[in-house]
């Protein structure tokens, strides 16, 4: 046998504290009640998903809410709107609220802005739960464009206020703000971006240039993935974007290749470590 493959796991990699409090939550709760049910899918990673609801947790979503009454219910980090309070009031629904404290102050200005009599614009992915949760703040009035090209297509008004959802690429807020700036609107831009995000968009590019080849591990839902993948990929076009050791290709790599495996927020370090010892297998 031949020199095996390096591989290494990006330190940084792995559940933000948003992730880490709600999934430690409701590992507290099963263990004491054997299930728990959580609006959404707790976390943007299938097999954390998978592992959670063996052990008793219950995914429903907004539908499912108005037909159960006198339970627990978890929400998860990102976030809910207004209307979800009102309905677990109403069926004396225990709301365990795990929203992450970013996307909470997020919300609180949003609302704010749009009580102030605020136009409200927001840059984030369509249906995204956390953007639900911020639209929700301004009575769904709120413009959401998810790319630059939808942000031309948008009728804007003359004078706004330009927030982002928390996942969303720090480089890209600032283009766009700049963009609108030139084309004489009167803006005011909150970057709404979390510091734990901002702060792999730019660590990452050091650990990205140090391999032959980045292994990027996430779900294929998770909006910070994508963000991340893509700063990976364009400082090491040898990146490959994997939801799982079954996704891991051998002639991928190369006798002697050096690997970095990285992941999103939402990317257990369990599974991180299982591609890893996958790829020392090879």
């Amino acid at each position: 046998m031949g020199h095996n493959l390096k591989v290494t796991i990006d330190s940084d990699s792995g559940f933000c504290f948003g992730v880490v409090y709600a999934i430690d939550m409701a590992e507290d709760i099963l263990s004491e009640d054997g299930y728990l049910y959580c609006l959404g899918d707790i976390v943007h990673n299938d097999e954390e998903v998978s592992r959670l609801k063996a052990k008793g947790l219950r995914i429903i979503n907004h539908d499912d809410l108005k037909t159960i009454s006198n339970e627990k219910v978890l929400i998860r980090a990102h976030g809910e709107a207004p209307e979800t309070y009102k309905l677990a009031l109403e069926n004396n629904i225990t709301l365990i609220d795990a929203s992450c404290p970013v996307v909470l102050k997020l919300q609180n200005r949003i609302k704010s802005s749009y009580d102030s009599n605020e136009k409200i614009v927001i840059f984030g992915k369509h249906g995204h739960a956390e953007v639900v949760g911020l639209q929700g703040q301004t009575n769904n009035d709120a413009l959401v464009f998810q790319s630059i090209e939808e942000l031309e297509q948008l009728d804007l008004p003359a004078k706004f206020t330009l927030y982002s959802q928390t996942t969303k690429s720090t480089d890209t807020f600032y283009q766009i703000k700049q963009s609108l700036l030139d084309k004489g609107y009167d803006l005011k831009a909150n970057d709404t971006i979390c510091r734990q995000v901002s702060n792999r968009d730019k660590d990452l590019p050091e650990f990205a240039k140090k391999y032959n080849k980045i292994v990027f591990v996430s779900g294929k839902k998770s909006s910070n993935g994508k963000v991340l993948y893509e700063v990976c990929k364009k400082h090491n076009p040898n990146t490959f974007f994997v939801s799982g050791v079954n996704e891991l290709e051998k002639d991928m790599f190369r006798e002697g290749d050096t690997v970095g495996i990285a992941g999103a927020t939402s990317t257990p370090m369990w599974l991180m470590e299982e591609v890893k010892q996958a790829l020392e297998a090879f």
